[in-house]
Protein backbone atom coordinates (compact mmCIF):
# COMPACT_ATOMS: atom_id res chain seq x y z
CA UNK A 1 0.00 0.00 0.00
CA UNK A 2 1.31 3.51 -0.70
CA UNK A 3 2.69 5.29 2.33
CA UNK A 4 3.17 9.04 2.66
CA UNK A 5 5.60 10.56 5.17
CA UNK A 6 5.16 14.31 5.56
CA UNK A 7 7.57 16.34 7.69
CA UNK A 8 6.20 19.36 9.56
CA UNK A 9 9.26 21.27 10.72
CA UNK A 10 7.45 23.85 12.86
CA UNK A 11 4.26 21.99 13.75
CA UNK A 12 3.60 21.95 17.50
CA UNK A 13 4.24 18.69 19.31
CA UNK A 14 1.69 19.22 22.07
CA UNK A 15 -2.04 19.88 22.15
CA UNK A 16 -1.73 23.54 23.22
CA UNK A 17 -3.38 25.08 20.17
CA UNK A 18 -6.76 26.31 19.07
CA UNK A 19 -8.78 24.45 16.46
CA UNK A 20 -10.07 27.90 15.49
CA UNK A 21 -6.58 29.04 14.43
CA UNK A 22 -4.87 26.05 12.79
CA UNK A 23 -2.64 28.12 10.46
CA UNK A 24 -1.45 30.50 13.18
CA UNK A 25 -1.26 28.62 16.46
CA UNK A 26 0.12 25.28 15.27
CA UNK A 27 3.18 25.98 13.12
CA UNK A 28 1.20 25.24 9.93
CA UNK A 29 -0.50 22.03 10.98
CA UNK A 30 -3.21 23.08 8.52
CA UNK A 31 -0.90 22.16 5.64
CA UNK A 32 -0.43 18.64 7.01
CA UNK A 33 -4.16 18.25 7.68
CA UNK A 34 -4.85 18.98 4.02
CA UNK A 35 -2.30 16.26 3.18
CA UNK A 36 -4.20 13.76 5.33
CA UNK A 37 -7.48 14.63 3.65
CA UNK A 38 -5.93 14.44 0.17
CA UNK A 39 -4.52 11.01 0.95
CA UNK A 40 -7.76 9.46 2.19
CA UNK A 41 -10.78 11.31 0.82
CA UNK A 42 -12.69 10.01 -2.19
CA UNK A 43 -16.01 11.33 -3.43
CA UNK A 44 -18.11 8.90 -1.38
CA UNK A 45 -15.57 6.88 0.56
CA UNK A 46 -12.22 6.78 2.35
CA UNK A 47 -9.19 5.08 0.84
CA UNK A 48 -8.42 1.99 2.92
CA UNK A 49 -5.12 1.21 1.17
CA UNK A 50 -3.05 4.25 2.23
CA UNK A 51 -0.91 5.05 5.28
CA UNK A 52 0.10 8.59 6.28
CA UNK A 53 2.74 9.60 8.82
CA UNK A 54 2.95 13.19 10.03
CA UNK A 55 6.44 13.70 11.48
CA UNK A 56 6.15 16.77 13.72
CA UNK A 57 9.33 18.61 14.68
CA UNK A 58 8.12 21.82 16.32
CA UNK A 59 8.16 22.88 19.96
CA UNK A 60 7.95 21.91 22.73
CA UNK A 61 8.85 18.19 22.57
CA UNK A 62 9.98 16.97 19.13
CA UNK A 63 9.75 14.58 17.47
CA UNK A 64 6.21 13.26 17.51
CA UNK A 65 4.67 11.19 14.75
CA UNK A 66 0.95 10.86 14.13
CA UNK A 67 0.15 7.82 11.99
CA UNK A 68 -3.12 7.44 10.07
CA UNK A 69 -3.83 3.85 8.91
CA UNK A 70 -6.43 3.76 6.16
CA UNK A 71 -7.54 0.20 6.89
CA UNK A 72 -8.81 1.02 10.38
CA UNK A 73 -9.56 4.72 10.04
CA UNK A 74 -12.85 6.08 11.35
CA UNK A 75 -14.09 9.53 12.27
CA UNK A 76 -12.17 11.22 9.45
CA UNK A 77 -14.21 13.97 7.82
CA UNK A 78 -13.24 16.14 4.85
CA UNK A 79 -12.64 19.29 6.89
CA UNK A 80 -9.40 20.43 8.49
CA UNK A 81 -10.95 21.14 11.87
CA UNK A 82 -12.14 17.58 12.56
CA UNK A 83 -8.84 16.13 11.32
CA UNK A 84 -7.10 18.70 13.53
CA UNK A 85 -9.15 17.43 16.48
CA UNK A 86 -7.83 13.89 15.85
CA UNK A 87 -4.24 15.21 15.81
CA UNK A 88 -4.87 17.29 18.94
CA UNK A 89 -6.20 14.18 20.71
CA UNK A 90 -3.09 12.25 19.62
CA UNK A 91 -0.75 14.98 20.87
CA UNK A 92 -2.49 15.01 24.27
CA UNK A 93 -1.33 11.41 24.86
CA UNK A 94 1.83 10.46 26.72
CA UNK A 95 4.03 9.01 24.00
CA UNK A 96 6.74 6.38 23.76
CA UNK A 97 8.79 5.02 20.91
CA UNK A 98 6.05 2.45 20.21
CA UNK A 99 2.80 3.60 18.68
CA UNK A 100 -0.16 4.27 20.96
CA UNK A 101 -3.67 4.10 19.52
CA UNK A 102 -5.77 7.20 20.18
CA UNK A 103 -8.72 6.62 17.83
CA UNK A 104 -9.58 3.95 15.26
CA UNK A 105 -6.77 4.09 12.70
CA UNK A 106 -4.90 6.95 14.46
CA UNK A 107 -1.67 6.37 16.40
CA UNK A 108 1.01 8.54 18.00
CA UNK A 109 4.64 7.85 18.88
CA UNK A 110 7.83 9.65 19.79
CA UNK A 111 9.66 8.72 16.60
CA UNK A 112 11.46 10.85 14.07
CA UNK A 113 11.97 10.54 10.34
CA UNK A 114 14.70 7.87 10.51
CA UNK A 115 12.61 5.59 12.73
CA UNK A 116 9.48 6.00 10.61
CA UNK A 117 11.38 5.21 7.41
CA UNK A 118 13.06 2.25 9.12
CA UNK A 119 9.64 0.77 9.87
CA UNK A 120 8.54 1.07 6.24
CA UNK A 121 10.64 -1.14 3.97
CA UNK A 122 9.31 -0.02 0.57
CA UNK A 123 11.35 1.91 -1.96
CA UNK A 124 11.63 5.59 -1.02
CA UNK A 125 10.31 8.19 -3.43
CA UNK A 126 11.39 11.71 -2.47
CA UNK A 127 8.94 14.19 -3.98
CA UNK A 128 11.08 17.19 -4.81
CA UNK A 129 11.36 19.80 -7.53
CA UNK A 130 14.14 19.00 -9.96
CA UNK A 131 13.71 15.23 -9.72
CA UNK A 132 12.91 12.73 -12.43
CA UNK A 133 9.58 13.36 -14.16
CA UNK A 134 6.84 11.27 -12.52
CA UNK A 135 5.69 10.06 -15.95
CA UNK A 136 9.13 8.63 -16.68
CA UNK A 137 9.37 6.64 -13.43
CA UNK A 138 7.68 3.33 -12.67
CA UNK A 139 5.88 4.02 -9.40
CA UNK A 140 4.58 1.19 -7.24
CA UNK A 141 1.80 0.86 -4.70
CA UNK A 142 4.49 -0.34 -2.28
CA UNK A 143 6.48 2.91 -2.47
CA UNK A 144 7.05 5.20 0.52
CA UNK A 145 6.63 8.82 -0.59
CA UNK A 146 8.47 11.45 1.44
CA UNK A 147 7.84 15.19 1.26
CA UNK A 148 8.00 18.36 3.29
CA UNK A 149 4.82 20.07 4.44
CA UNK A 150 5.25 23.83 4.51
CA UNK A 151 9.04 23.75 4.01
CA UNK A 152 11.49 21.61 2.04
CA UNK A 153 13.40 18.88 3.83
CA UNK A 154 16.72 19.90 5.37
CA UNK A 155 20.04 18.56 4.10
CA UNK A 156 20.21 16.33 7.20
CA UNK A 157 16.79 14.87 6.40
CA UNK A 158 17.79 14.33 2.78
CA UNK A 159 20.83 12.40 4.05
CA UNK A 160 18.52 10.18 6.14
CA UNK A 161 16.42 9.44 3.06
CA UNK A 162 19.41 8.53 0.92
CA UNK A 163 21.26 6.51 3.57
CA UNK A 164 21.89 3.12 1.96
CA UNK A 165 18.43 2.56 0.55
CA UNK A 166 16.99 2.73 -2.95
CA UNK A 167 15.62 6.25 -3.28
CA UNK A 168 14.07 7.93 -6.29
CA UNK A 169 13.91 11.70 -6.52
CA UNK A 170 10.70 12.49 -8.38
CA UNK A 171 9.19 15.75 -9.60
CA UNK A 172 5.47 16.07 -10.30
CA UNK A 173 5.71 18.84 -12.86
CA UNK A 174 7.28 22.09 -13.89
CA UNK A 175 5.48 24.23 -11.30
CA UNK A 176 5.88 24.32 -7.54
CA UNK A 177 2.90 22.58 -5.90
CA UNK A 178 1.39 22.42 -2.44
CA UNK A 179 2.12 19.21 -0.52
CA UNK A 180 -1.53 18.11 -0.50
CA UNK A 181 -1.73 18.56 -4.27
CA UNK A 182 1.38 16.40 -4.67
CA UNK A 183 -0.35 13.58 -2.80
CA UNK A 184 -3.43 13.87 -5.00
CA UNK A 185 -1.30 13.68 -8.14
CA UNK A 186 0.68 10.68 -6.90
CA UNK A 187 -2.48 8.79 -5.99
CA UNK A 188 -3.92 9.61 -9.41
CA UNK A 189 -0.85 8.05 -11.02
CA UNK A 190 -1.09 4.99 -8.76
CA UNK A 191 -4.81 4.59 -9.47
CA UNK A 192 -3.90 4.15 -13.15
CA UNK A 193 -1.62 1.15 -12.50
Amino acid sequence: MPTFVIVGHRVRTDDDFSLNDLPGSTGRLDVLLRCVNSAFMLSNDIRKDVDVYLVLLGEPDPPRTVHFKGGGLKYLNPDERSTGALVKKALAEKVWSEETGVAPGVFVSKRGLAEVLGDNPGRLVYLREGGNDVREVALSNDDVFVLGGHEDLTSEEEAIIQDGRETLRVSLGLKSLHADHCITLVLNELDRL
